[in-house]
C-alpha cells in the first residue's frame, strides 16, 4: 500500500524521535514500521535499497529513510522522511552544544563528561565487535582489517587511501563480469537532473562561503570533503575526523571532541550529527554563541546536502547496482578495512582517556603512540572497564549506561583524594 503525505509525515516524525541506537537499530525500527507493519514497501525491496546505501558515503540509516520516502511519493517523500529523520536528533544536538559551550568548564559539568568519555571507549569496543562480526567472514578480509589497523596506528596512513585501496582490492578480487541483468532503459535523464538540482543545492552555498571566507568557509569545505569519505558509517570516519579537527585544525580539544561523541551517542538521529557540534564548537571559539549557530547550520547543510543527491540520482538505478558482484565485492573489501579504523578508533580514545600523557615513539616510517603507564587515571579505568562489562555482557541499554558513567565520574570528583 502507498501511504498519503501526511501518514509518511507521521511516521517518520515518530521514527525520527525514537531513533536512538546507532544505524543497526535504526534501520531495525524502520524494518518493523515500514516493512512489517504497514507494508509500504516489500521486504526485497527495502533489502536491496540496504544494499545500495551501503556503497554509498554517508549515514546509510538516513539515505534508506530518503529512499522510502522517494519510493512512495518521489522527491517531496524522499524530503519529508529524510529531513524527519535528522531534524529532531539535529535540534538536540544544538541545544545540548549550545549548554556544553557556556557551562562544559564548571568543574562538576567536567567530571559529567569525564565519565561519558570513559564509556565511549565501551561504545566503540561494542561497535568493533559488531562490525567485525558482520563483515571478518573469510582470512582474506581479516587480513584487510588488520592492515588496514596497522596502517592508522604504525604508519598513519592518511584514511581515504587507506578506504580507497580496499575498495579497489575488493573490486578486483571479486570474479564475474557487472551481473546486470536488468534490461529496462538507463534512467540517465532523471538522474542527471537530480544531480544538477542537488548538486546546486550543496554546492553553490558551499561556494558562496569559500567567496566569503573565514571560519563558516573553513567548516564548509572540510565537511564537503568529509561527506565524500564516509563509507562504513560514523564511526569508520571518526578518528580521522577527531585528528584533523583536534590535531591539524586546532578547531576543539580533544576532550571537546569525546564530549561531542557522548552526546551525539545519547540523541536520536545518526551518530555522524556529532559534525554539528564540531560545527559549533569550532564557530563559537571565534565569536560567540550566534556564529556557533552558523557553524552547526553549516556544518549540517554540508553532510546531509550531499546524502539527497546520492539517493535522488542514484535510486532510479538500485536493481542494476545492487546486481553488479564487483560493486559489492567492494563494499566488502571498504567494511573489512572499516574493522581495523574502528579498531584504531577504540585505541586511539583509550589512551587519551584513560592516560593523561602518551609517549610518541618514530623510526623511519614508523610512527606509535603508546601509553605513559605513570599516568593512567584509575577512576576513568574503572568506569570503562564497568561499562564495557554492562554493554557487551549484560546488555543494558546504552543511554542508561552513559548516564551511571557520568553519575560516577561527578561522585568521585567531589570525594576529596
Amino acid at each position: 500500500m502507498t501511504p498519503t503525505l501526511p501518514e509518511l509525515t507521521r511516521t517518520f516524525t515518530r521514527i525520527g524521535f525514537l531513533s536512538f541506537g546507532g544505524p543497526a537499530a535504526q534501520i531495525a525500527l524502520m524494518h518493523r514500521e515500514i516493512v512489517e507493519e504497514r507494508q509500504w514497501v516489500s521486504e526485497k525491496d527495502y533489502l536491496s535499497a540496504l544494499s545500495f546505501c551501503m556503497l554509498l558515503p554517508g549515514p546509510e540509516a538516513m539515505q534508506l529513510a530518503t529512499w522510502i520516502g522517494w519510493r512512495t511519493h518521489g522527491t517531496i517523500g524522499g524530503l519529508i522522511s529524510g529531513l524527519l529523520f535528522v531534524l529532531p536528533g539535529a535540534a538536540i544536538v544544538l541545544a545540548l552544544s549550545m549548554v556544553y559551550a557556556a557551562f562544559g568548564q564548571l568543574p562538576l559539568v567536567a567530571a559529567l563528561f569525564a565519565g561519558v568519555q570513559a564509556a565511549v571507549i565501551a561504545v566503540v569496543i561494542e561497535a568493533l565487535l559488531r562490525v567485525a562480526k558482520r563483515a571478518l567472514k573469510t582470512s582474506a578480509h581479516r587480513i584487510v582489517a588488520l592492515l588496514a589497523f596497522l596502517a592508522l596506528f604504525a604508519f598513519a596512513l592518511p584514511f581515504p587511501v587507506i578506504i580507497l585501496a580496499a575498495a579497489i582490492w575488493g573490486y578486483l578480487s571479486t570474479p564475474g563480469g557487472t551481473g546486470i541483468a536488468n534490461t529496462a532503459p538507463a534512467p540517465w535523464a532523471a538522474s542527471l537532473r537530480a544531480v544538477a538540482i542537488w548538486g546546486a543545492v550543496w554546492l553553490l552555498p558551499l561556494g558562496l562561503l569559500l567567496l566569503q571566507g573565514g571560519i563558516l568557509a573553513e567548516i564548509a569545505l572540510f565537511f564537503s570533503k568529509l561527506a565524500l569519505l564516509t563509507f562504513g558509517g560514523a564511526y569508520a570516519v571518526l578518528a580521522w575526523m577527531a585528528q584533523e579537527v583536534v590535531a591539524q585544525k586546532g578547531w576543539l580539544t580533544l576532550t571537546q571532541m569525546m564530549d561531542g561523541l557522548g552526546l551525539a551517542e545519547t540523541t536520536p538521529g545518526p551518530l555522524i550529527l556529532v559534525t554539528q557540534f564540531v560545527g559549533y564548537i569550532a564557530a563559537h571559539g571565534t565569536s560567540g554563541w550566534a556564529l556557533g549557530i552558523a557553524g552547526a547550520m553549516t556544518a549540517l547543510w554540508m553532510t546531509f546536502a550531499p546524502c539527497f543527491l546520492w539517493i535522488f540520482a542514484g535510486a532510479p538505478w538500485i536493481a542494476r547496482l545492487t546486481a553488479a558482484p564487483r560493486l559489492s565485492g567492494a563494499l566488502l573489501g571498504i567494511t573489512a578495512a572499516v574493522v581495523g579504523v574502528i579498531a584504531n578508533l577504540a585505541l586511539w580514545f583509550a589512551l587519551h582517556v584513560l592516560f593523561s600523557t602518551q609517549l610518541q615513539l618514530g623510526f623511519g616510517p614508523l610512527s606509535l603512540s603508546l601509553p605513559d603507564p605513570t599516568s593512567l587515571r584509575p577512576i576513568m579505568a574503572g568506569i570503562a572497564v564497568l561499562c564495557t562489562y554492562l554493554l557487551l555482557r549484560r546488555h543494558w541499554n546504552l543511554i542508561l549506561v552513559l548516564l551511571m558513567a557520568a553519575g560516577l565520574s561527578a561522585i568521585a570528583s567531589l570525594i576529596p583524594l
